[in-house]
């Protein structure tokens, strides 16, 4: 880095908020995907003005600028792959406003998701969208890549939560989009274009989320299916019974496999085992939902349905759902955790052609996901080191989003594009919705310094 670009980045956030030293760019170089790319330096902003400033900074010298959270992406999305500046939003962590009479939070980006669950409890409220990286996670993050997670079946994702935002742009100005009102038609709905945009378009630095109260009574139940395709079209059935479970999540009998394998739940190695939660005001309402989704699950050869009789219970009930991930990256050196979404009457179909891509290619492809609203992560475990075998890998993830594709799926329900599937965003997107994309990027960003190399937008 230019030494005159270091010192005017430590005048704009101080010594202490700069680094170019090697073990801290190391450690920007990559994020929880495959990808690693270091950067010239990083800095940690502390408030807008001084993000305002590093862009125009930024824009005077052509500097590539990646906007970073906590680093949980699992597609690249904060690998700096041009180099450049790291702009680390952790410390732009203050949550500015909790009104609970008008159902709203505004938020600075490094604010933990956790840390705003747990601000809102005693007011009885929460904010639904429900990552699993959720300890860690920031909410600049989450509005970046429009997480989602477990409650997604019944709450939806961030999107649905992003009432406004402000958003500073690459040549330094400052965009303030929305409103605080639950309803708005004003002009454009720029909230909803940089929901989802990964730092691509400018970088976010305050949030005004929409909350919830609570729900005060919540069921869990579990069941086991000896194919997986039964499983699948139980959840089918569930989601057109007319109730709208707040979870339903799966693990596939690979993921079971690994799991007795390291731990000792002793769990029944079958095709699949499906997670029910229901939520409602009072028990009666989340009883009756509970009781329309066992029928459900009874018809489709669900088996030792177990319901929980205390948050205890539910707690352990949900070991193996939560378990999952952090026992699969144990299996082998490498994993990939893809993450495609389906229409919910196919769910049956793809969770039976992604176990014959699995057979096919001689890839291990344990299966999870959030089966409530069709968002499937197949975790590709695997030996990095191998060149055949992640030659089979990467055909197999290609015909793994071919096959969503044709569903009239989608690459991503919730982890974004990112590096990871760039490349894949022609099978979706035709022509001139790419040409679109790639418009508003230049037009937004003209310089291409925002997170470029990002989502194929790049013409």
């Amino acid at each position: 880095m230019e030494k005159r670009v270091r010192q005017a980045l430590m005048d704009i956030v101080g010594e202490e908020n700069f680094t170019d030293a090697l073990i801290d760019l190391v450690s920007f170089s990559s994020d929880a995907s495959k990808f690693q790319h270091r950067p010239d330096g990083a800095v940690w902003p502390q408030n807008t003005d001084q993000v305002a400033s590093i862009m125009k900074l930024a824009t005077e010298y052509g500097l590539p600028v990646t906007p970073r959270g906590a680093g949980t992406s699992l597609t690249g999305t904060a690998v700096p792959q041009r180099g450049g500046i790291v702009l680390d939003m952790s410390r732009m962590n203050k949550i500015l406003k909790i009104a609970i009479e008008d159902r709203l939070v505004i938020v600075q980006p490094g604010v933990v998701f956790d840390d705003l669950q747990k601000a809102l409890d005693p007011y009885g409220f929460f904010f639904p969208p429900d990552p699993a990286s959720g300890k860690v996670s920031t909410l600049g993050g989450n509005v970046g890549t429009n997480a989602g997670g477990l409650k997604g079946a019944k709450y939806g994702v961030t999107k649905d939560y992003v009432l406004g935002l402000e958003v500073v742009m690459a040549d330094g100005s400052i965009l303030r989009t929305g409103s605080k009102c639950m309803k708005s038609v004003s002009g454009y709905d720029f909230t909803r274009l940089f929901v989802g945009s990964e730092g691509t378009l400018g970088v976010i630095t305050e949030i005004t989320l929409k909350i919830n109260p609570k729900p005060l009574s919540i069921q869990t139940c579990t069941a086991w299916f000896e194919e997986i395709k039964q499983a699948g079209m139980a959840v089918s059935e569930i989601m057109r019974s007319g109730i709208i479970p707040s979870a339903l999540e799966f693990v596939d009998g690979n993921c079971l496999k690994a799991v007795n394998q390291a731990t000792d739940l002793d769990l029944p190695e079958v095709g699949a085992m499906l997670f029910v939660e229901t939520d409602g005001y009072t028990k009666e309402e989340t009883n009756y939902q509970m009781a329309k989704a066992i029928e459900c699950i009874k018809r489709h050869n669900g088996k030792n349905i177990t319901k929980a009789t205390s948050p205890e219970e539910a707690e352990k009930l949900w070991t193996a759902r939560k378990a999952a991930y952090g026992v699969l990256a144990r299996l082998n050196n490498t994993i990939i955790v893809e993450d495609v979404t389906v229409p919910i009457s196919t769910i049956p179909d793809i969770l039976t052609k992604i176990q014959d891509i699995s057979d096919r290619h001689n890839v291990l492809i344990p299966t999870l996901g959030h089966l409530g609203d069709g968002n499937f992560h197949p975790c590709i475990v695997y030996d990095g080191t191998d060149a055949d075998e992640t030659a089979r890998v990467e055909q197999a993830i290609g015909e793994i989003f071919k096959v969503a594709i044709e569903m009239d799926g989608t690459l991503t329900g919730e982890h974004g594009i990112g590096l990871d599937k760039a490349i894949f965003m022609p099978l979706e997107h035709d022509e001139i919705a790419m040409k679109l994309m790639s418009r508003l990027k230049t037009l937004f960003d003209p310089n291409n310094i925002l997170n470029p190399g990002k989502m194929g937008l790049e013409v």
